[in-house]
């Protein structure tokens, strides 16, 4: 058990402990394995025993209920946190404690315990360390002349929470018939008549596509401009979930199932399927698409979770929400202007121009 202060207030945190030295140990993003400071002892994720589980007697398989349409996704049990202040659920394995809320900064968390949830399939890992987060955040907000002073402090940094996003992965197989009313336009001069010929054409297509992981954001929390904003990650990182990817990190609980998001995806996947089928219909003078028909079928969805470094700073009742991409840095969020700094950065620039026109006074007077 390691015992820190923040703020006044004493959090404790048990982490998963080192084989040979019994100290704590953390996932390292940076050598993507499960690190001990103490020792240098490095262990794989897969090879972490958790606490408390023991293999499984080899016996007969007993019959299983039904599960969603090839989702991939097993139970499992996970510790979490619900904010009083805004809702949020975060999730995280037994070994993991909050300090406080990623959303809104609030300190007090209610801990709770889930048996038998809905664990992910797979996830991308944390590529970006709190550290390397921290400096990028720093290194942006200073660009920022005007930025109230709190948004740079240490102790406002120090609150970057590394959170795993929700998200559904979708695959689908789509079919799109396309009917059109295409032209032609010949010129032809004879003598001093141009004559202009008209070809009319009756077009048809009929293409199959195959569209694989489609994303679409599960957290209510989260907004979605910030998402997109945040996007792309590259699925080749993808790995299957293992517990203690969470130590140290946050995984908020998705707030819409696969079939709640379906009806958007769909919708997104028949125009991906229609541009592609009407992106085939070149070198006509004219294009009239006079009939359609775009038919979806979802093959598989699994439950991904994202990663993403979180600050929330409150600053004048507004709560301000900067996010970094966990996989690549990239950085998403609005700082904010301080009146007394526009204030003092005018009346500096009104005090250097009256200088100098004194000055031309005196040359040219």
């Amino acid at each position: 058990m390691v015992k820190y202060s923040q703020m006044g207030v004493i959090y404790v945190v048990q982490v998963i402990s080192c084989p040979n030295c019994g100290a704590n140990m953390r996932f390292d993003s940076e050598i993507q394995k499960m690190h001990c400071d103490h020792c240098g002892t490095e262990i794989a994720v897969d090879e972490i025993k958790v606490d408390g589980k023991e293999e499984p007697e080899e016996t007969a398989e007993p019959e299983k209920p039904p599960q969603q349409e090839k989702t991939g996704e097993k139970t499992g049990n996970f510790k979490t946190y619900k904010c009083p202040s805004c809702g949020a659920e975060l999730l995280t394995d037994e070994n993991t404690s909050a300090t406080f809320c990623g959303f809104c900064g609030n300190s007090t968390l209610i801990e709770d315990r889930l048996k038998d949830e809905l664990m992910p399939a797979q996830l991308i890992p944390f590529k970006i360390s709190q550290d390397e987060a921290k400096d990028i955040y720093r290194q942006w907000s200073r660009k920022g002349g005007l930025t109230p002073k709190g948004f740079r402090e240490q102790s406002t940094i120090e609150k970057m929470t590394g959170i795993y996003v929700p998200y559904w992965l979708y695959d689908y197989h789509t079919n799109a018939k396309l009917d059109a009313h295409c032209t032609r336009v010949r010129r032809q001069i004879r003598g001093d008549v141009e004559y202009i010929h008209t070809d009319n054409f009756k077009v048809i297509r009929d293409i199959d596509a195959e569209y694989v992981m489609v994303p679409a954001d599960a957290s209510e929390k989260m907004p979605d401009e910030v998402m997109e904003k945040l996007e792309p990650y590259s699925y080749k990182d993808l790995l299957d979930f293992e517990m203690p990817y969470l130590s140290g990190f946050y995984a908020e609980k998705y707030n819409y199932g696969n079939e709640e998001l379906r009806s958007r995806i769909e919708d997104r996947v028949s125009k991906y399927a229609y541009d592609s089928a009407r992106d085939t219909i070149q070198g006509y003078a004219t294009v009239a698409v006079t009939g359609q028909d775009v038919q979806t079928r979802k093959d598989s969805v699994k439950y991904t979770l994202l990663p993403v470094w979180m600050l929330n700073y409150r600053y004048k009742g507004v709560n301000y929400l900067f996010a970094i991409n966990g996989q690549t840095g990239k950085l998403v969020g609005n700082l904010p202007i301080s009146r007394g700094r526009a204030a003092g950065w005018f009346a500096s620039i009104a005090v250097g121009c009256a200088i100098v026109l004194t000055l031309m006074g005196v040359i040219f007077g």
